[in-house]
């Protein structure tokens, strides 16, 4: 007889960033969820890679977090393989119910299921969707930029779908998507049935998000002028063009606003082309690169730009560093192929644009910083909305319903009443 699914489930989160701290960084609603799910009596085991604080086990809040790269013995496989490593020695000290994958991390686990008899969750960053929308969001309004687009979006998913991506879907139990585009996209493009994708639009905690004040010793350190605006993006340098297209747009600015100065926040392979399109510019002496930033520091680097900028179209989901902006009343201005375009309503809350439009980017700017948009407007109801939208207890609730709704559709289960 199939034993009863009981209500209390001891859940497995693989992931291969887990930051617990700083709340604008990258998978930062990750925490939140997890002390959540921990909070209504769920056994709650995360497995990640680098440990913040290079330690290799974290327990608080109820949540153990286990570091692989800080273990000796597994830390010379591949993040998957060890990620399955460690997986079946938890397994098999206590059985977990469910393993939610919150990128590829998990792949190998999936495809084990059926030996581990565990139900598989898996977030559609597993999946190179976002580089389908990074194209997209590259393309010029012209005829010739929009079939070579088409073509290479078709590519693309040929390559990506068959490459991996199939495998990884046909391992899922369930598919967790942030927005309404993921669902349509995974259910028209990539054939995955409806019933078995869950929305729950991850953002990041709303509990602290009080407007930061502006730090003058780090307007100081970065040398911003007293009257400049400045501008921040957040970038991992690894698209040229996407950074590429905001410095043509930034060159415009400076020349009207000879005070601005863009900020880029990050680090990456493309850092040295980045700078060499910096000099060719000429645009040194404005543009100001900070490098890597702690997660903890990454708030008040947002504090101190009059307009946050993301224009990445590689992800599918909601960027917490747009988020934060917004609760810090920032002017955003994103993709209008992001994710982010379920939440930015172009013009009230925040501005859209298409990556590739840098004439409009730059002619937007300096309406921005000639006073002919009501920006103190824009940036409160930018906060509003960000606040109105992500309840974590509403995360956490709507995460819980997706998992029993997977696990009673695997068959492995019968309900209490059966």
């Amino acid at each position: 007889m199939k034993p009863t699914l009981p209500p209390k489930l001891n859940i497995c989160l693989v992931t291969k960033k887990f930051p617990i701290f700083g709340r604008a960084a990258e998978y930062s609603f990750l925490w939140p969820i997890a002390k959540g799910l921990a909070s209504k009596d769920h056994d709650v085991t995360v497995i990640a890679s680098e440990s913040p604080t290079k330690t290799p086990e974290i327990v608080s809040d109820g949540v153990r977090a286990l570091y692989l790269s800080e273990n000796t013995q597994i830390s010379r496989y591949s993040f998957k393989r060890a990620a399955r490593l460690k997986f079946a020695e938890l397994h098999r000290e206590k059985p977990f119910h469910i393993m939610h994958s919150l990128d590829s991390s998990g792949a190998e686990i999936a495809q084990f299921k059926k030996q581990y008899k565990v139900a598989s969750a898996i977030d559609v960053k597993a999946t190179q969707m976002a580089q389908l929308f990074a194209i997209q969001g590259m393309a010029q309004e012209n005829l010739g930029s929009l079939m070579r687009t088409d073509f290479s979006i078709a590519y693309k998913f040929l390559r990506t779908y068959f490459g991996e991506d199939r495998a990884i879907l046909k391992s899922a139990d369930g598919i967790f998507v942030t927005s309404p585009h993921q669902r349509i996209v995974l259910e028209r493009y990539y054939m995955y049935p409806d019933s078995r994708i869950y929305t729950v639009p991850y953002g990041i905690e709303i509990g602290d998000l009080n407007p930061k004040e502006k730090s003058e010793a780090l307007r100081t350190n970065l040398k911003l002028p007293l009257d400049g605006n400045a501008i921040v993006t957040i970038t991992d340098m690894s698209e040229l063009e996407e950074i590429k297209n905001l410095l043509n747009a930034f060159e415009k600015v400076a020349i009207k606003k000879p005070d601005s100065r863009l900020i880029i926040v990050g680090n990456g392979p493309k850092r040295k082309e980045i700078e060499y399109e910096v000099y060719m510019l000429a645009l040194g002496s404005k543009v100001i690169f900070t490098g890597a930033v702690t997660n903890q520091d990454l708030a008040d680097y947002i504090g101190v730009a009059d307009v946050f900028i993301n224009l990445s179209s590689r992800t599918t989901g909601f960027e917490p560093s747009m988020l934060e902006a917004m609760t810090q009343k920032k002017v955003v201005i994103g993709s209008e192929v992001s994710a982010m375009a379920n939440i930015i309503e172009d013009g009230i809350d925040g501005f859209l644009i298409r990556p590739a439009d840098f004439q409009w980017l730059s002619q937007l700017l300096i309406n921005i910083f000639t006073g002919q948009m009501m920006t103190a407007e824009i940036g409160d109801r930018a906060r509003r909305k960000v606040i109105n939208l992500f309840d974590t207890g509403k995360m956490v609730d709507e995460t819980i319903n997706a998992y029993f709704k997977i696990l009673r559709r695997t068959g492995m289960y019968r309900t209490s009443k059966s």
